[in-house]
């Protein structure tokens, strides 16, 4: 894994996996990730709210 590519730290100082590397991994781990390439808990209407929910 690779700094800045794959992931990075956010202003708590928690990892945060980007988009490719959720690509590079190939399948949703179905845990709402931020960076989720398979949009996996967002609400359908409005990609850029952070909102999740169970229905996916």
């Amino acid at each position: 894994m690779e700094q800045d590519a794959d992931f990075y730290f956010n202003e708590q100082g928690l990892m945060v996996f980007t988009e490719a590397y959720h690509l590079k991994r190939g399948y949703c781990c179905k845990n709402g990730c931020k960076h989720c390439p398979w949009k996996y808990g967002k609400k359908k209407n409005d990609d850029n709210e952070p909102n999740l929910t169970k229905e996916n």
